[in-house]
């Protein structure tokens, strides 16, 4: 079994009744199934129930002996748990579930929630960035959180420490969704727990993820694609070049999001990922009236006035390369190179692109560890 799937904008029926559900999630919680192969067996299927009883056979052919489907007391259990916890299931299709993530290739079949899901049909943005913000970080991401908040927009993000949780506190009057790494009722980390509270009092957290399970490392980039896909633009406010933040951005970028930054001091390692992004032709973000203005259909409404903070960095210049040509040039000299070193000229002949602009794709690649450089001008994949 694998997780290839292509999506399709037609989300099938969700489950109408409680023995569906139970086969919904039990269908999820077997092993080696994820979104993309629960979406396939749906399809191929028809129902959960259809799927559950066709899932052995199918490890098989695929070369797994001896498989087993997920008991059904787990599943049991999980309700069990949710009930405890006051959560409530969104299956894929239900009204309440975002369209916005339903667009994305691998939704989530099912999201556990407390809270309100009403503001799952608000237009939300996304406000990612460290964990270990410098204070000018999190005033930054309070004040953005805040104003956006006043003007419309539910403020989504994963309740980390720093940024995420300067975003969350800032939006609780205006509304906030805190994507969970782990389970809805699992808070990570501890100290977050009094606002994980106020989340689910006065907005709404949501997972994926079983009751009870305690997040992983493993965990966080799939919550990432969640927090981009509800989210009609993500904004970095700090990240460092290496972070969870920019695999959020690269998500965004994937489901069609527009990708904003904040500029930092150069010298500050926290700011090395947003001041990428940007070079590469990220929106650079001052306030909250930047963020608005790159939404096309929000771009003349109301703006919020502009603050104090980063006031004095001028406009942006004119882009000169969107991020989705950056993207695209990515996969152009991943898909050109091999094993065997080629030489970089070389390389750049074969593309037909100005050398310019494949010097800056080259050292994020090489930064990302997917290619490697040798002596003599060489290059080739990483090993």
């Amino acid at each position: 079994m694998t997780e290839e799937f292509n999506s399709s904008n037609h989300p099938p029926l969700p489950p109408t009744t409680e023995d569906d559900r139970h086969a919904w999630l039990r269908l999820l919680r077997s092993r080696k199934v994820g979104p993309a192969t629960f979406h396939r067996l749906l399809n191929e299927h028809g129902t959960a129930q259809n799927a559950l009883a066709a899932l052995p056979e199918v490890a098989r052919t695929a070369g797994i002996e001896g498989y087993e489907i997920c008991p059904a007391g787990v599943i049991d259990a999980e309700f069990k748990a949710a009930r405890a916890a006051k959560a409530r299931l969104l299956c894929l299709g239900d009204p309440d579930y975002p369209q916005t993530l339903a667009d994305i290739a691998d939704a989530p079949p099912v999201l556990w929630t407390i809270g309100d899901p009403a503001y799952l049909s608000a237009p939300m943005i996304a406000l990612v960035g460290a964990r270990n913000a410098s204070s000018l970080g999190t005033r930054m991401a309070r004040a953005l959180a805040a104003e956006l908040g006043e003007a419309g927009f539910v403020i989504v993000s994963g309740l980390a420490r720093g940024v995420d949780a300067a975003a969350h506190l800032a939006a609780l009057k205006t509304g906030t969704v805190a994507v969970m790494a782990g389970g809805v009722d699992s808070i990570y980390p501890a100290e977050n727990a009094g606002l994980a509270f106020e989340i689910g009092a006065k907005g709404l957290r949501l997972s994926e993820q079983p009751m009870g399970l305690t997040a992983q490392a493993r965990h966080f980039p799939r919550r990432n694609r969640i927090i981009s896909g509800l989210a009609r633009a993500v904004v970095v406010v700090e990240a460092a070049a290496r972070s969870g933040s920019l695999i959020t951005a690269r998500d965004a970028l994937d489901q069609g999001r527009d990708v904003l930054a904040v500029p930092g001091h150069p010298f500050d390692a926290r700011a090395a990922g947003c001041n990428m992004l940007i070079r590469d032709g990220a929106q650079l973000v001052r306030n909250a009236a930047d963020v608005i203005a790159a939404l096309p259909e929000r771009g003349a409404a109301a703006r919020p006035a502009q603050p104090d903070l980063w006031a004095e960095i001028p406009a942006p210049p004119p882009e000169k390369r969107s991020l989705r040509e950056t993207a695209a040039l990515h996969q152009q000299i991943l898909a050109r190179l091999g094993p065997s070193p080629v030489a970089e000229d070389q390389l750049i002949r074969d593309l037909s692109v100005p050398a310019g602009r494949v010097g800056p794709v080259l050292v994020d690649l090489e930064l990302d560890g997917k290619i490697q450089r040798q002596s003599g001008g060489l290059l080739s994949l990483a090993r």
